[in-house]
């Protein structure tokens, strides 16, 4: 019976806020908890972040560094893309080609670097929530 107590009383001081996201990049606020308050217009629940302590500076920046991330990310795929198009274009010439295939070269490696690096900060801002 105290657990029921326990959990009943837990309700509403604590929740995960939520939101749309832009393009499937994650919030600012990815990594923060939330407080539960009322809506004055429509009366209904609604889940705030809340920054209360300097380690919820840190989480936001964590969450912001992620959308840089993967905006990196997009950029390294734009420029495998546009090595294609200069490789297409190439026609065969041998120094248009090389060119063309150390583009798609560096823009893997980029790629590389950015999905790992974006796994890294996850599972570095996971573990300070």
């Amino acid at each position: 019976m105290y657990h029921v107590f326990y959990i009943l009383s837990a309700v509403g001081d604590k929740c995960t806020p939520h939101g749309g996201s832009f393009l499937g990049f994650p919030t600012w606020y990815k990594y923060l908890s939330g407080i539960e308050t009322v809506n004055g217009q429509t009366s209904a629940n609604v889940c705030l972040p809340k920054v209360v302590q300097l380690n919820d500076i840190w989480l936001i920046a964590a969450a912001l560094l992620e959308i840089l991330l993967r905006i990196a990310g997009l950029a390294a795929i734009s420029f495998i893309i546009y090595g294609g198009f200069q490789y297409i274009a190439s026609r065969g010439e041998p120094d248009k080609t090389s060119g063309a295939l150390q583009t798609i070269i560096n823009a893997l490696v980029g790629l590389t670097i950015a999905i790992g690096a974006t796994v890294l900060v996850t599972f570095i801002a996971g573990r300070f929530n």
